[in-house]
């Protein structure tokens, strides 16, 4: 496949980093609207989650109850909440397989499911 003229360079993740992947098409689009908003935090963000996803944080801790629990594919995963900023409302909800993290959803504001 040809590269076109100014495609971007997709950064390469190293061996110990995890992949971050979508699981919805609606995380995706949170995602870019989270971007769109708040870059810097979701750079980091993206830092964390490529490093450090299953490390409990004030910022990043596992889902209780009946939300912290999701199935794929006839496996159960812990799910997870990532808040982007201390203060802020947008959160990300994801799993992790393997080496592999998830998104599973993400809130551009505070999910009505965790009020």
């Amino acid at each position: 496949m040809a590269a076109k003229k100014g495609e971007l360079v997709p950064r390469p993740p190293k061996k110990v980093e995890y992949e971050i992947r979508f699981a919805t098409a609606d995380a995706k689009k949170g995602w870019r609207d989270l971007v769109a908003t708040i870059r810097n935090p979701m750079t980091e963000t993206w830092d964390f989650l490529t490093r450090t996803p299953l490390v409990t944080t004030r910022t990043n801790y596992r889902l209780k109850g009946e939300l912290g629990t999701i199935q794929r594919g006839g496996t159960a995963h812990e799910r997870w909440q990532h808040k982007p900023t201390a203060k802020g409302t947008a959160r990300i909800w994801y799993f992790v397989d393997g080496r592999t993290v998830y998104l599973e959803q993400v809130h551009t504001s505070h999910p009505n499911e965790t009020k």
